[in-house]
């Protein structure tokens, strides 16, 4: 319970202050490395392990939310990339267990649907592993599973950081 207050804090602050991080700046998990295995939910509250989706072949992770406008706002930039890499690379949507719940996303899904994998982060285990503490965080991980790109907000080029988990070159997201 102490975590899931403290993750919660920290997502309605950044949520509060979008501005405040950038595609540029350095969040979350350390380049380089991969996040733990952790084990979250469908949306039909059956569990999935992501070891069995991440280091399998490159992945896009999204912490996202029903209520987030930064994660409306780059839902093209995502589903453009889906559209071009999706053979290639694993796109995930984790949603984020604040201010919603499985049934508000399934029905905000049935308005808004989504070409990619959406999982539910009941626990908060996700939101720690990847170090996730804001909405709109995307994380591009290379065919290992070690992130490689990760980012904040509705102006990061994810096709960029598609290529940079297919290509794995190097680790500074500026590059």
């Amino acid at each position: 319970m102490k975590h899931r207050l403290a993750d919660l804090a920290l997502l309605v602050a950044f949520a509060a202050f979008p501005g405040a991080l950038s595609a540029q700046d350095e969040v979350g998990i350390p380049l380089g490395t991969a996040p733990p295995a952790v084990t979250i939910e469908d949306l039909d509250g059956q569990p999935v392990d992501l070891a069995t989706i991440i280091g399998q072949k490159p992945a896009i992770v999204e912490f996202w939310a029903t209520w987030c406008p930064q994660c409306e706002r780059l839902f093209p930039r995502m589903e453009a990339a889906h559209t071009r890499y999706g053979k290639d690379v694993e796109f995930v949507v984790i949603a984020v267990a604040v201010n919603q719940t499985q049934r508000s996303i399934r029905r905000h899904l049935e308005r808004h649907p989504m070409p990619f994998r959406v999982l539910w982060d009941t626990q908060g285990r996700a939101t720690r592993a990847f170090q996730a503490y804001t909405t709109s965080y995307l994380v591009a991980l290379d065919a290992s599973g070690k992130a490689v790109y990760t980012g904040v907000g509705p102006d990061q080029d994810v096709e960029a950081a598609v290529r940079k988990a297919l290509s794995n070159q190097g680790t500074n997201q500026n590059d």
